[in-house]
């Protein structure tokens, strides 16, 4: 049975130990998150729950992908206690809790490599200069069926579109399902829909500050996954996973907010967009070849970054079409905002972040200014045309996307050498094993024609 527990902002470690006792918690789960982006976890019994909130917690940090190498192995689990939340379903074994935490080093520094931090030194960096984030990502999913013996297929279980109802969208009790339980962690849901393909779904949440927007798409992917288990169905966020049907993307919106105003907005400026606003996009502009590999980190992403599936190819920005890089939706005052296309949900949300606002802010700290926006239909253009505009494309695959990483010191920055080292070691190992491979696609072109 779910039961609702609201957040623990303020809450002392007293707070924390009362309402685990309260819950009848049987395990503490301390989550963090890997270079990669995928959620991991340390789990305590009731005995060890005051040792977990002090912070006194290890693991050995050589066996997480990115982390460090065997000689220097140790990892500290420091917990965020406003991040305490009781699981909204019981476990065989008990109720679990859960708590997000920073990595550091034994010795107290904090870990290079912990990409919760790489978020908030840039989150830091935006506070030196005045601003704070806030940001609201949209990440879709597919729900696919499992096989008689419980391994994931591809077969959908609806034919469902764009916000069917009932009866074509079967899924519409799995959704409810999953927004009971993320109303249960917190959540503030707005709407939950289906989307465009068969299978695919998505769940809004309500925008916050970049670090908790961060922290709320770590835990909604988790929830997602899990309660679509429950109910005997996969669900994926991986980007691409049918040909031939539009993928999953993680359409990311941002603003800068100063002094409780929205800095975005200026009622006399073009546009109603301030010069921050201005700034911001050029900075989005001028980096988004160099973090498409952080944000689209998949050798899968870059198959839904093609024409015709309504995803973006071309870096380019307009007011409501919704074929370039990046949409400034026509809502203005509190509400204007930045909407970054790219992004998908196979994405470190801390990463994705981080580097969307490392690009942001550098546009401000350089004050660049975009192109004029292009309300055309990017996708019907002329190479020529394109040209015209001063239009980019984004990288073609994976190989591509990191070479432009590489070169793009700004991104770079914003991830820090230790993450970014790793990365690009895990993901030119990605793409190797990919290029090895040999296709389905291949064998019914070329083997009896050649």
């Amino acid at each position: 049975m779910a039961t609702t527990v609201s957040k623990s902002a303020g809450a002392t470690k007293r707070d924390i130990l009362e309402l685990l006792k309260k819950q009848d918690v049987a395990f503490l789960r301390l989550q963090f998150t890997d270079i990669l982006g995928v959620n991991k976890n340390v789990e305590v019994p009731q005995s060890q729950f005051e040792k977990a909130l002090e912070g006194d917690v290890m693991f050995d940090g050589s066996s997480i992908e990115g982390f460090v190498r065997i000689e220097e192995s140790d990892m500290v689990l420091r917990p965020d206690l406003d991040t305490a939340q009781v699981l909204p379903y019981d476990d065989e074994g008990g109720r679990v809790a859960r708590i997000i935490c920073d990595i550091y080093n034994p010795d107290g520094s904090s870990f290079v490599g912990c990409t919760r931090q790489a978020l908030k030194r840039q989150i830091a960096r935006a506070q030196e200069l005045g601003y704070q984030m806030m940001a609201g990502a949209e990440a879709e999913f597919f729900i696919f069926q499992l096989d008689a013996k419980g391994d994931p297929t591809t077969e959908t279980h609806d034919a469902g579109g764009y916000f069917d109802l009932t009866p074509v969208d079967r899924a519409e009790e799995i959704r409810r399902l999953i927004i009971k339980d993320l109303l249960a962690m917190g959540f503030e849901v707005e709407a939950g829909h289906h989307e465009v393909a068969p299978g695919q779904h998505e769940i809004d949440f309500r925008y916050a500050e970049a670090l908790e927007t961060a922290d709320n798409l770590a835990t909604f992917r988790f929830i997602v996954r899990y309660a679509a288990y429950r109910h005997g169905f996969l669900a994926t966020f991986m980007p691409k996973p049918i040909f031939g049907i539009n993928g999953s993307g993680m359409h990311t919106h941002q603003s800068l907010f100063r002094d409780g105003k929205n800095a975005f907005h200026d009622p006399k400026g073009k546009w109603e967009l301030s010069q921050t606003a201005l700034h911001y996009i050029a900075g989005l502009l001028r980096h988004a070849r160099g973090f498409c590999a952080v944000t689209n980190p998949l050798v899968n992403s870059y198959k839904r970054l093609v024409p015709g599936y309504e995803a973006p190819t071309n870096v380019a920005w307009s007011m409501r079409n919704r074929s370039p890089l990046i949409r400034i939706p026509d809502r203005r005052g509190m509400r204007t905002r930045c909407e970054l296309r790219m992004p998908d949900p196979s994405a470190n949300p801390y990463l994705a972040l981080a580097v969307q606002l490392g690009a942001g802010l550098s546009g401000i700290e350089s004050k660049l200014l975009p192109p004029d926006p292009v309300n055309k239909n990017i996708f019907e253009m002329s190479f020529r045309e394109r040209r015209k505009y001063r239009i980019d494309e984004l990288p073609r695959d994976l190989h591509e996307a990191l070479e432009m990483l590489e070169k793009d010191a700004v991104v770079r920055d914003a991830l820090g050498e230790h993450i970014y080292e790793r990365f690009v070691e895990a993901k030119r190992e990605e793409w190797q094993a990919y290029i090895g491979r040999v296709s389905e696609w291949e064998l019914k072109r070329y083997l009896g024609q050649y």
